[in-house]
């Protein structure tokens, strides 16, 4: 027992291990996700409705999308964004590997008479020919993932663009990584169930990496026959250093927003969204 309990509360090296299957394709947590998803009141898995709905608008202004443009959203979930998006003739590609919100998204344009290309895939490895207009990425889930894969997917945002099409993305301040505790929490069925329908105890370590800014939610669950710990890791970004990861893959940050409806850019927002360009 004492040499699990110092595996649980071993501080790992930066993104060590990539876990985002466990959360996105796991049957009962892949479930749970989706509910948070079309919670319509809340900001938890995708923004609340009335955001998404105002966000798209003016996405729709700001980058003159209509009819014979086109978009990819990557990481849609159940096509929230997507749908709205559509809505106004654009025509939309939808990126994710959670087989349950991409069904849930397909079912929805069916019925809603909406033309959408879901795929069902980790936008990691998604290859297509088309080239797009805007490319889109919300509720800062470049903060995920890790350096390496942060670059793979810029330069795959640089091939898939067109020469004077954008990427519009959020992402987590340093502000929000000044407010973020390391702490250590032992619950029985932790987070309401979340994690598993059987009981189970879940151990939850966080851990701050200052000098990377780099922040590490470590969840242990242990349920009677397995043990499962899913690492979620996020990384904060100043204006400079998202600048500096989008030049290093051929862009430019155009212009810096509060959020990805459009609002002005404040340093003390604990987010903020980037619109940027190819430079070659």
């Amino acid at each position: 027992m004492f040499d699990q309990l110092e595996i649980i509360n071993t501080r790992p090296e930066p993104f060590g291990y990539y876990t985002a299957a466990d959360l996105w394709t796991d049957e009962h947590t892949s479930e749970q996700m989706l509910k948070y998803h079309l919670n319509e009141n809340i900001d938890v898995s995708s923004r609340n409705h009335a955001f998404i709905k105002r966000s798209a608008e003016w996405m729709i202004n700001e980058f003159g999308l209509g009819p014979g443009k086109k978009v990819a959203d990557f990481g849609c979930g159940p096509g929230l964004y997507a749908s709205e998006l559509a809505k106004s003739g654009v025509s939309v590609a939808g990126i994710d590997f959670s087989k349950r919100s991409i069904e849930y998204a397909r079912d929805f344009a069916e019925k809603n008479g909406l033309e959408i290309n879901y795929v069902d895939q980790n936008y990691l490895d998604y290859e297509t020919d088309e080239r797009f207009d805007l490319i889109i990425m919300i509720m800062c889930d470049l903060c995920a993932l890790s350096p390496d894969q942060r670059s793979t997917l810029l330069k795959k945002f640089h091939k898939l663009l067109t020469d004077d099409g954008t990427v519009l993305l959020d992402v987590y301040s340093l502000k929000a990584f000044e407010s973020r505790e390391e702490i250590a929490v032992y619950e029985r069925d932790q987070l309401y169930g979340f994690w598993s329908p059987d009981m189970y105890y879940g151990f939850l370590n966080t851990f701050k990496y200052d000098e990377e800014k780099v922040v590490l939610d470590k969840y242990t669950v242990i349920e009677k026959n397995r043990t499962r710990t899913i690492y979620n890791w996020l990384q904060y970004f100043s204006p400079e250093s998202l600048r500096k990861e989008f030049k290093s893959c051929g862009f430019e940050v155009e212009k810096l927003y509060a959020d990805v409806a459009g609002m002005e850019y404040s340093e003390n927002g604990n987010e903020f969204a980037a619109a940027a360009k190819k430079i070659y």
